[in-house]
């Protein structure tokens, strides 16, 4: 029976308690770029540390490090792993774009269609397609929020043509080409910076989670959020708990089965069920706000914006393609596999 199969999604938010045999014989440290209020780290990097800790009997201490408290910035956060200054870290494969190109079949949008769940499953299901993206880093877990919704500052979004020539946050090479491909203007920047960016009005909204409204405040930044009336979202960002490989390589043989346990998909399902969870209150927020409103694109606007998004799964497949990459093929593969777990 695996590690989470006996405690339901809802134990896997709370802080799991243990008692520890004495004192830690390893001590590991897990850098990321949200702050401790993040669902990300009072959901999911607490209780996973706790966790680690609790099935070691105390042996392993994780430290967590948030805010990029331990140093540098967000982009790079990837390369402190791979090289040791972390030994774990949470970041985003798309702050360093060309490193991760298999991996992002499953954040393109009309491949992911708002189900975190869904979509973290698929991953584990296919992570042997994908695995080279991985090979310098020990991957703890690959997995998806329940994706981007647009927020907007003062315009309401209710068709392709009302993004015409504005300014959007971009997560992602592959959220930029859809920006452009709507007829706006993709801006690249790490979400720490963007409350910063929505106020001093150099953006006119980003793509971002619901997640995200509550620690970064956006119901006071924005005004109007839009998705799909089915809950679909304009794809999503694909995000990477991993450890160094050295550290782990270092580590007894059972401790290394402690990780084991606790990595992949005896996380990737309760943990999406945290993400999709996660999005209600951001709704409740933007809606009870001032002038607040959350937006359900009817069924012809987002089949326009649909089409579009096709053209980039069109355009990544070929860039895949460049690469020696089977790009169609694993579009294939992750849209068979989301599809058997939506149901």
């Amino acid at each position: 029976m695996n590690t989470l199969s006996r405690i339901s999604a809802g134990t896997v938010i709370a802080a799991l308690s243990y008692s520890s045999a004495g004192a830690a014989e390893i001590t590991l440290t897990l850098h990321h770029f949200l702050s401790s209020k993040a669902p990300t780290h009072s959901k999911f990097l607490t209780p996973w540390a706790k966790k680690i800790e609790a099935d070691s009997n105390g042996r392993i201490k994780i430290k967590i490090f948030p805010s990029m408290s331990m140093g540098g910035k967000p982009p790079e956060l990837y390369r402190q792993v791979r090289d040791g200054v972390a030994d774990i870290v949470w970041t985003l494969p798309g702050y360093t774009p060309g490193v991760f190109p298999r991996s992002e079949a499953f954040e393109l949008p009309t491949v992911h269609r708002g189900n975190a769940e869904a979509t973290n499953l698929a991953i584990q299901e296919n992570f042997s397609l994908i695995a080279k993206d991985f090979k310098d880093v020990h991957p703890i877990l690959i997995h998806v929020h329940a994706g981007n919704a647009l927020h907007t500052v003062s315009k309401s979004i209710l068709s392709v043509a009302d993004v015409k020539g504005l300014k959007f946050r971009t997560p992602s090479r592959t959220g930029a080409w859809m920006i452009q491909a709507w007829g706006a203007e993709p801006v690249g920047m790490p979400i720490p910076a963007l409350p910063q960016a929505l106020s001093k009005g150099n953006i006119d909204g980003a793509l971002v989670p619901f997640e995200m409204v509550a620690p970064l405040k956006l119901q006071q930044l924005t005004k109007y959020s839009v998705e799909g009336a089915d809950k679909s979202r304009f794809g999503t960002a694909i995000f990477m708990f991993a450890m160094n490989k050295d550290r782990y390589n270092s580590l007894p043989a059972d401790l290394q089965k402690v990780i084991d346990n606790n990595s992949g998909a005896n996380w990737a399902g309760p943990i999406g069920k945290v993400w999709d969870a996660s999005e209600e209150l951001g709704k409740q927020l933007q809606e009870k706000s001032k002038g607040g409103e959350v937006i359900f694109l009817d069924a012809k606007a987002k089949t326009d914006f649909d089409s579009i998004g096709q053209l980039v799964v069109d355009k990544w497949i070929v860039e895949a393609n460049k690469l020696s990459i089977d790009g169609a093929a694993l579009v294939k593969a992750a849209r068979a596999s989301i599809d058997k777990y939506s149901k």
